[in-house]
């Protein structure tokens, strides 16, 4: 059963503010990406849509004379781990399981290796759910980003995700995809 819903997660000050910023389509889109390869790889729903739906709001705006440079943004940018702290903190606040929000914070840490060295990183189930959701949804040169999504519908299809968990808590072996 989930300790804290999507919604409250969503409809937050802080969670509003940062999903703004970073693309509220892009993370809606993720979002739905993620409960179905959570069904799919069998992880769990709901720590995968928290944590697709959060995964970006650790962006700064990488500017240059007013025009979003994605050149910036890719040599300097450390979103993940900024997401990461932020979602953990607002999760907390919001009364999600300690272990849940770790859970959930290292898939937002871990959904891309564009921070790190070279190298590859040994991911886990719930991990790779979110970088493979957030790669399903990507546009060249960050453009993701920018796609526009109302308010109203973005809650609406948020609570549609919540629903689909919560009828998996009821009947796990129904797979609402």
């Amino acid at each position: 059963m989930q300790k804290v819903t999507l919604t409250e997660v969503f409809t937050h000050p802080i969670a509003q503010k940062y999903l703004k910023r970073s693309g509220m389509a892009h993370a809606i889109s993720c979002t739905y990406h993620a409960y179905r390869l959570a069904l799919k790889h069998g992880a769990d729903p709901d720590l995968a849509t928290k944590a697709a739906l959060l995964h970006d709001i650790g962006h700064y705006e990488w500017y240059t004379d007013g025009e979003w440079d994605y050149e910036k943004y890719k040599q300097n940018d450390i979103h993940a781990i900024k997401g990461a702290e932020r979602a953990h903190k607002l999760l907390v606040r919001l009364g999600e399981h300690p272990k849940a929000a770790k859970e959930i914070a290292l898939a937002i840490l871990l959904h891309t290796d564009s921070y790190l060295p070279e190298g590859t990183l040994n991911q886990n189930t719930l991990q790779k759910v979110v970088r493979l959701a957030d790669e399903k949804d990507e546009e060249p040169e960050g453009l993701h980003h920018y796609r526009q999504i109302s308010d109203e519908l973005a809650l609406k299809k948020i609570r549609e995700i919540d629903r689909k968990i919560s009828d998996l808590a009821i009947n796990p072996l129904k797979k609402s995809v």
